[in-house]
């Protein structure tokens, strides 16, 4: 059973056997020709960088990207963060991947309850179609664990979730906010928007995308269960279909971003722009959690928002 998380490593610490996630690893080769490793370490709180010198040949003939191992070595600090200088390593073959991959900081159950109370506010005939899809038990199983992203924002076992419902929260508001919002089809279009993601990514031993989202993807895998949903229920109106299906196709906002379409009504544009609020905010929040310095600015640039970021007052991680 794992005891002690990344968020608690010290500089100088001594590993001895400590299990991690190798989330991922380049090889590289010294000016003399000595192998050596740079990776990513992860577990559920956090993730930091890794070098394995001198690599040895029982070692190299197995290592891969998405394996959990027991990890031997000493931590250091290099260039304002912290990084595990590798010594030896071996796999575990029976890992509990709930100790390695990050999770949704929000108990799973209050979320569900909270999905299905929006749902539930849903007027017809958007309520009945979302309650089909989404409350299949089947279907909630995955919908619930599944990640948002592979990396970048809600990279987490229950973020498509967390994200949805962020999300819904944000557009229940700007349909009182602004005028001649349809509330249900704004609301409805955000718990549906990502769900093909559930298909789009697999995460055994760490998040990568499937054979699904590399041949289909999230948008129109989401745009096909929506179509063969209402064709299962048969009384739901086309035009109602319609305006669903054009803000799943056109929640990305630009076809250089993987959208069909592009946004051409107000729901889609509040749904497109909520999607980007919500996703760089967390993002942020990610970031500055995993960064792996300890001052008020981050050690490394963020990949999303394309520059260091100062971390808030107060921040305590």
């Amino acid at each position: 059973m794992k005891n002690n998380y990344i968020s608690n490593f010290q500089a100088g610490e001594e590993l001895l056997d400590e299990p991690l996630l190798l989330k991922d690893m380049v090889r590289r080769t010294t000016k003399d020709g000595r192998p050596y490793i740079l990776c990513t370490l992860g577990d559920k709180t956090g993730q930091l960088a890794g070098v394995f010198w001198d690599v040895p040949d029982s070692v190299d003939s197995w290592i891969q990207a998405g394996q959990v191992l027991y990890i031997t070595g000493k931590v250091a600090r290099y260039k304002d963060a912290l990084q595990v200088n590798i010594t030896d390593a071996y796999p575990d073959n029976q890992p509990d991947l709930s100790e390695f991959l990050p999770t949704s900081p929000r108990l799973q159950s209050e979320m569900v309850s909270e999905l299905r109370e929006m749902i539930g506010r849903l007027g017809e005939p958007y309520g009945r179609l979302v309650s089909h899809i989404l409350l299949n038990e089947a279907f909630l199983t995955h919908y619930i664990n599944a990640p948002a992203a592979k990396a970048m924002h809600h990279a987490y076992v229950g973020g498509l979730l967390d994200h949805s419902l962020s999300m819904a929260k944000l557009a229940e508001t700007v349909a009182v906010h602004y005028p001649h919002v349809n509330h249900d089809l704004l609301v409805a279009g955000v718990l549906l928007h990502d769900m093909g993601k559930v298909h789009e990514y697999s995460y055994q031993g760490g998040f990568e995308v499937s054979e699904d989202g590399r041949l289909v993807g999230h948008i129109t895998r989401a745009a096909v269960m929506v179509e063969l949903a209402a064709a299962q229920l048969g009384n739901v109106p086309a035009r109602a279909v319609q305006n669903l299906l054009h803000l799943i196709l056109s929640h990305h906002g630009t076809q250089e971003w993987g959208s069909p379409v592009m946004p051409k009504t107000l729901e889609a544009i509040l749904l497109h722009q909520l999607d980007l609020l919500d996703s760089r905010v967390q993002g942020y929040f990610d970031h500055i959690t995993s960064d792996g310095g300890d001052g008020s600015w981050t050690s490394k640039d963020s990949f999303m928002h394309k520059t260091i970021l100062r971390r808030p007052d107060g921040w305590a991680g």
